[in-house]
């Protein structure tokens, strides 16, 4: 006998999705402006003849729910919802078209890309009236399938009970694609290669732990697709923001093993992952896309949302014909105005960190998450309940404060305890070490220093507001040089610009403010070619950009990769490279191997200097009685900057001087010379021991310090003159 739904007992309102519940599932969906909603059965195969639907009964808020017994975890399905076909009124009900169940907890099959994806008709080049005829053609056989999944009764530990709980004035982020990190990794078993348990191994760990880093954030792992224009050129979507699920992890990133077995393995080797990670100390952050999804503009393809309630789900500019109101750049953007976009994004938040047991989220493109009719606000019902959820507030939650809509740049503009990405940051620290320079070597003028400054003091200008002021601290820049999009750390010190052509857009794609300096030579530089000498020079300003990124005070967010020299050929948009262009090399060159363990050392100072990790802004004042200021600058005389100096933009040198509090009583100082040529710097007065010198980044490894300990140049009294080399830093502490 064949199953049939039967009203959700009540009186508990339903819960959005497919769950199990006693001898069967209980069925939500939200399809507010549909007349009719049916749930459709594959057998194991996913065949389409083997199709059975089930109609909803009558909708109650807008919601179609039942009871259905008989049905089992394992089981697929999919859904299809009818009503009207008036695309140039926003609704575009399609019954021929099987969707995915925006709550789904596993997915499995592959997404076609041809045209009987789509709710209107289209050719076989994709090209139709977006606001024409409804395409009659099944979909069943083009799409994913949703599969039913028993949280409950998966197996293993449970990540949500060893959290490290990392305080942010500790935290150390590495931003990593769980494909490329491990996919080269000749150390791993082949299966694992790439995998959520290619992360996991032991030999990762350890490289991790012994870099100095604390949290993994983690591109998208929410099942997502590639874009059709990208299939046409043979492209994928690498990143993968593009999402086509909120609740289900992608299924590709697990081995081939736990994709054989189905979603909920898939999904017990993420939960895992996590758990041996936070074993190891390890906090896990995902990198969250909320803002749009994977189906598109309106001339897109018709998976999900669209078809369930495009009025609802979808932000619309208020024209006739219907078009969407698109502050993502993707073609559409989920209408936060709407309770039930917010409603979903919180149940999604609240399912990776309940059953995931992951540590926190960075959000994409998160102004468009706090729009609402009069733009963006700080104060959107998304943003506090998630600062005020209590599965939520107790994890760190990033902002990407920025969209490509109306007055999108919003960086210093999130609430407590959000933190969130310093852009800022970036810029200053490319203009000074390399920008300028390059102009520089030009005869042309550069950036003033006190931008420099302002970052490395943690960018109390754009961080210092809220209420009472001062309150959310330096720990609220997460302060990087790179990221997933843009030029890796060695491919800023190589190209002036970028080479995007693999990419199929003829070079107009990506970045062209990346501030970077190739030194003289684009690319490359063979070892016994005539700009060989360049490299020393180069492998110098790669170690600024990352001390500067590791002295500062707030949050450093590292790229993988970046410690080891990655390198992506002059690509600053490599979102579409799933190669060994975009993945991580594990050999290294002496020179590689180098730059890893000054990293690694550089991540040590950090931790083990309070002086570098303040939780508090600076104020300038004394740290106890009778002691230093907690913050001071000096010039390359040794003279406390005065307002005149912070103007001059012909100063490239100057000390900084942090001071911890009692009991720690550590003085760190780091003196810069970001000019082309040396410089003479007259170190300001240390207390009662004199300077110990723990970096030089002239030094290509730590241990050349043993050379300069040789030399007698390590311990120096205040008031010592010494020379800096052409853009160069170096690190003193005393105690």
């Amino acid at each position: 006998m064949s199953p049939v739904s039967t009203p959700a007992p009540r009186p508990r309102p339903p819960r959005l999705g497919v769950h199990v519940a006693g001898d069967g599932i209980d069925v939500a969906v939200l399809a507010p402006h549909a007349t009719a909603v049916e749930l459709c059965l594959f057998d194991a195969a996913g065949t389409p003849r083997s199709e059975h639907r089930i109609a909803l009964p009558r909708p109650r808020h807008g919601v179609y729910s039942a009871h259905i017994p008989g049905i089992a975890a394992g089981q697929r399905y999919g859904l299809r919802a009818d009503g009207p076909w008036e695309p140039a009124y926003g609704l575009r009900y399609n019954p021929h078209k099987l969707l995915v169940d925006p709550y789904a907890r596993g997915l499995v099959g592959t997404l076609g890309y041809g045209p009987a994806t789509y709710g209107h008709v289209v050719d076989t080049q994709l090209r139709g009236d977006a606001f024409g005829a409804m395409d009659t053609r099944d979909s069943a056989g083009h799409v994913p399938h949703a599969v039913v999944v028993d949280t409950a009764a998966l197996p293993g530990p449970d990540p949500t009970q060893n959290r490290p709980w990392t305080p942010w004035s500790a935290t150390v982020i590495y931003e990593a694609h769980v494909r490329g990190l491990t996919k080269l990794a000749g150390f791993l078993p082949a299966p694992l290669r790439g995998t959520y348990a290619g992360l996991a191994h032991p030999a990762v760990i350890d490289h991790l732990l012994r870099l100095g880093i604390t949290a993994v954030e983690l591109l998208p792992v929410h099942t997502f697709t590639s874009e059709p224009h990208l299939i046409t050129k043979g492209l994928t979507n690498y990143w993968g923001y593009s999402t086509l699920g909120f609740f289900a992890p992608h299924a590709a990133y697990a081995t081939a093993a736990a994709r054989a077995a189905g979603p909920a393995a898939v999904l017990a080797e993420l939960r895992a992952t996590v758990h041996a990670l936070h074993a190891a100390g390890l906090e896990v952050l995902l990198d969250v896309v909320y803002n749009h999804t994977a189906e598109g503009g309106v001339d897109g393809q018709h998976l999900s949302w669209r078809g369930l309630d495009n009025a609802i789900y979808y932000a619309h500019d208020g024209n006739v014909p219907a078009t969407y109101a698109d502050v993502t750049g993707t073609g559409n953007t989920l209408d936060f105005r709407r309770t039930e976009v917010v409603r979903m994004t919180l149940d999604s938040l609240r399912y990776w960190a309940d059953v995931v047991g992951v540590d926190g989220f960075r959000f994409d493109l998160a102004v468009t998450l706090g729009r609402t009719v009069g733009g963006f606000s700080a104060d959107h019902p998304v943003l506090v309940r998630a600062t005020t959820d209590p599965s939520l507030h107790v994890l760190k939650l990033i902002a990407e404060p920025w969209d490509v809509g109306p007055g999108g740049w919003r960086t210093g503009q999130f609430a407590l305890p959000f933190a969130e990405w310093n852009d800022r940051f970036r810029n200053a620290v490319r203009s000074f070490w390399l920008a300028d320079p390059g102009r520089a070597a030009h005869g042309l003028p550069g950036h003033r220093m006190r931008d420099l400054a302002t970052r490395l003091a943690g960018s109390v200008d754009l961080f210092g507001q809220g209420s009472p002021p001062l309150i959310r601290g330096p720990q609220a820049s997460v302060n990087f040089v790179t990221a997933h999009d843009g030029f890796t750390l060695a491919d800023l010190v190589a190209y002036d610009h970028k080479h995007n052509a693999a990419n199929g857009e003829q070079n107009r794609d990506g970045s062209d403010d990346n501030r970077s300096w190739n030194h003289g030579v684009e690319g490359p530089v063979r070892s016994d070619s005539p700009g060989a000498d360049l490299m020393p020079l180069r492998r110098r300003s790669i170690r600024n950009l990352f001390a500067t990124l590791v002295l500062a005070a707030g949050t450093p967010m590292i790229t993988a990769g970046d410690e080891l020299g990655r390198t992506q050929q002059g690509n600053n948009n490599a979102y579409c490279q799933d190669s060994e262009l975009s993945w991580v090399r594990w050999d290294r060159s002496p020179w590689r191997s180098d730059l890893l363990a000054t990293c690694a050392y550089l991540l040590t100072l950090r931790r083990e200097h309070p002086a570098m990790r303040t939780e508090v802004f600076y104020t300038g004042l004394p740290v106890a009685e009778g002691q230093r200021p907690d913050l001071g600058w000096y010039d390359r005389s040794g003279d406390a900057f005065d307002h005149g100096r912070w103007h001059d933009p012909s100063i490239r040198t100057f000390q900084m001087v942090r001071a911890a509090p009692p009991p720690a009583h550590d003085v760190v100082m780091v003196v810069v010379n970001g000019a082309l040529d040396a410089e003479e710097v007259r170190l300001i007065a240390s207390d009662s021991a004199p300077w110990l010198l723990v970096w030089d980044s002239v030094w290509e490894h730590p241990e050349d310090q043993r050379e300069a300990a040789i030399g007698g140049a390590l311990h120096l009294p205040g008031g010592t003159t010494i020379t800096m080399e052409p853009l160069s830093m170096r690190v003193y502490v005393t105690r």
